[in-house]
This record gives structure tokens, C-alpha cells and sequence, in this order.
């Protein structure tokens, strides 16, 4: 089964032992912030301001959002039959529903009392070594210098042609296949949404240590850990009413959340989070 079949399982499960709160507000970013690498991403919020974000650059879903927004009709709805939609739709519905899954999640979390431990850093607790080939599935410039100045060697996997660049430092390829050796992985969570999660993995099969990070990584992460994701760092919103307008603000988002690492060792595992409830 995939990802996106067992996460939304879980959310039922939740649903069937506890009531879920519904679906308060969608915020989404002002255009002019996709120029400045800062735009990319929406959060929805349900009525008890637990957050749920997803990437929204995907098949023009930012756009579609904004032309719908006053009449997508969400404020009250249901967010678990939302969140189906990440498991049946593409494109903006499927945006929407990983954002409300995503939520969905973080009530989980609030209601069992659970706060995640905060990351150490900012690539995925990997602590490359000299020597070491270093993955990177996603263009993270501004985590480049904290992996190169340990003197591994670098290769990044990019869908954009225009990136593709080779320097005596790194190379950014559009071959997966480049991977297959790396010893550790640094992921965007965007796989969650293309439908790569499994492709990339079965190609990094090598990894002893691979970690998935970013804003969209808000999921419950069992299935993520059954498929050999070592490490899941998101964000932990700390203050929703602050993060949502400096969202909407096209601002940073840094004051009012905090980078967290989940592993195998730190998570006790959606059944004790049911438990919990």
C-alpha cells in the first residue's frame, strides 16, 4: 500500500476515537513571495488552530487556489473527508488534502500531549563526514554550506532543467540513478506529494541515514519510518495567530515555529498517541 493509503487509515482511526474539529480557515501566501523562494507553501487551519501546511507549487496549485478561493465553500466543513482528497485527487484538491491531513495531525499531537523534540540542525541530524557522498533531493541552497564544509561530496536531484550545474563542490543532476551510491540522504517532503516517496527510496537503498525535512513534513510518520525514512524534521507552529499573518503577509514564519526531528527513537508511535487520547 502507499504512503498516502496508510496515513489516511490512521486519520480515520483518530476520527473513530475522538471527535475531529472542522475546518476553520485556508491562508495562502501573496504572489510576489514565490519570486523570493518564500511563497511556497499554504496552511489550513481547523477550528481548534491546530495548523496543517503543504507545498503548493505543484501543476499550478497556488494559482487555482487564488482563483478559487472564494468559493472553494471549506469553513466548516469536515477536514478527515478533505484529507481524502490527498489520497484520490492531483493538483490543488490534493494540496488541500495533505494540508488538512497535515492538521489533522497536529490535533492528534495536541491531544495526546505529545511535543516533538527540536532538531539539532537544519539538514536532517546526518553529521556528514569528509569523504562521505552526501544526496540532496531538492535544490536546498542555503543548506549547501553545511554539508560541503564537512568535505563530503554532494549530488542534488532536480526536477528543473535550469538547475542542472556541476562545480568542484557539488552537481545538480536530473538522473535519479546519480543517488544510488550515497551513503546519507537529505529529502524535500515534497516526495509526499509527486508520488516519488517509494521510487526514491528503492534508488537510495544504499543510505544508511535518510531524512525527509521541511514545512510539508507535518504527516503522522509511521509509514515513513515502515519504508526506511530515518528522520522526519518539519515545523512545530508555536504561535498560529503569528504564523498565519506573517504567512499571508508573505514574511518569515521563523518566530513563530521551531524545527523539530522525529526517529525511531523519539516517537512513541500512533498507537500510543491514540492511547494518549
Amino acid at each position: 500500500m502507499s504512503f498516502a493509503i496508510d496515513y489516511l487509515k490512521q486519520l480515520q482511526a483518530f476520527a473513530a476515537a475522538s471527535p475531529l474539529p472542522r475546518i476553520r480557515a485556508l491562508h495562502l501566501p501573496p504572489q510576489q513571495d514565490i519570486e523570493n523562494n518564500r511563497g511556497e507553501f499554504c496552511a489550513l487551519e481547523l477550528e481548534d488552530g491546530s495548523l496543517g501546511q503543504s507545498y503548493v507549487l505543484f501543476d499550478d496549485s497556488l494559482q487555482h487556489l487564488r482563483a478559487d478561493a472564494g468559493h472553494l465553500g471549506l469553513q466548516g466543513t469536515d477536514a478527515l473527508e478533505l484529507a481524502q482528497h490527498y489520497l484520490s485527487d492531483s493538483g490543488p484538491w490534493q494540496t488541500l488534502g495533505f494540508a488538512a491531513a497535515n492538521a489533522l495531525t497536529r490535533c492528534l499531537m495536541n491531544r495526546a500531549g505529545f511535543r516533538p523534540d527540536m532538531s539539532r540542525d537544519s539538514i536532517g541530524q546526518m553529521q556528514p563526514q569528509a569523504g562521505e557522498h552526501i544526496g540532496m533531493i531538492g535544490f536546498f541552497k542555503p543548506l549547501l554550506g553545511a554539508i560541503l564544509e564537512s568535505g563530503a561530496r554532494l549530488t542534488v536531484l532536480e526536477l528543473d532543467p535550469t538547475l542542472v550545474t556541476e562545480t568542484d563542490r557539488y552537481r545538480v543532476t536530473l538522473n535519479p540513478a546519480e543517488l544510488a551510491d550515497c551513503s546519507k540522504v537529505l529529502s524535500t517532503s515534497t516526495l509526499l506529494l509527486n508520488n516519488s516517496l517509494d521510487s526514491m527510496l528503492a534508488t537510495c537503498r544504499r543510505a544508511q541515514w535518510f531524512a525527509m525535512v521541511g514545512p510539508s513534513a507535518g504527516c503522522l510518520p509511521d509509514g515513513l519510518f515502515a519504508r526506511g525514512v530515518t528522520l522526519q524534521g518539519g515545523s512545530w507552529i508555536t504561535d498560529s495567530a503569528g504564523f498565519v499573518d506573517a504567512l499571508c503577509a508573505g514574511e518569515s514564519r521563523s518566530s513563530f515555529s521551531a524545527k523539530f526531528a522525529l526517529t525511531l527513537d523519539n516517537y512513541p508511535g500512533f498507537e500510543t498517541l491514540l492511547q494518549r487520547l
